[in-house]
């Protein structure tokens, strides 16, 4: 929800008018370590609540992950819209280097710009080799020849999620320069799957 309204520049009420319930999480995007809010009409979020304390559901001393939450909407929109740049960034072609998917030209991997509108980049993979789970693995290893022909030993973290497509994700946590890197990274696991 907040990624959408970010990306949007709405405020996230625009988005959920027309819903009957939404839930939020405070982890993931927002940052906070855990938490979640769901909002309704009386009824539903009395009968969430019911459940939840009949399933355990419960917390004491919470103030600090509600302050953690707090913090996280606070500062929504910057942080988010700083993932979406970064997530942009790794995408499209980039005039300093490392280059971007878009300008790397790889004939192993490509992305469509049109498709990246918040902090999500889906990478299609072309070919059969490597399959989106063997790319992911070359880009999680770590090995002497990445340091010696790069200076450094990184390793991007990218999820398989499909059969010819992978899904990178940027979060509060991951900055413009760990964007730099991750794009370094798959410039020399895509060489190196050519080679």
């Amino acid at each position: 929800l907040m990624n959408a309204a970010v990306a949007q520049d709405v405020e996230p009420a625009r988005i959920t008018r027309h819903c009957d319930s939404v839930s939020l999480c405070f982890s993931k995007g927002l940052g906070a370590p855990a938490g979640a809010v769901l909002a309704g009409r009386r009824e539903f979020v009395a009968e969430a609540w019911r459940a939840r304390k009949l399933l355990g559901g419960g917390m004491r001393q919470a103030g600090v992950l509600a302050a953690a939450a707090r913090v996280g909407l606070e500062q929504a929109t910057a942080t988010l819209r700083r993932d979406h740049d970064n997530a942009r960034r790794f995408a499209e072609a980039s005039p300093l280097p490392p280059p971007g998917i878009q300008e790397l030209n790889s004939p192993l991997c490509s992305v469509n710009l049109v498709a990246v509108e918040t902090n999500i980049v889906m990478v299609s993979i072309r070919g059969g080799w490597p399959s989106p789970t063997e790319l992911c693995e070359h880009l999680q290893a770590v090995g002497e020849e990445e340091l010696a022909e790069t200076g450094q030993a990184v390793s991007v973290l990218l999820f398989p999620w499909s059969a010819h497509t992978v899904r990178a994700v940027w979060h509060r946590d991951v900055s413009a320069r760990d964007t730099e890197l991750a794009k370094n990274k798959l410039e020399f696991v895509a060489r190196k799957c050519q080679e």
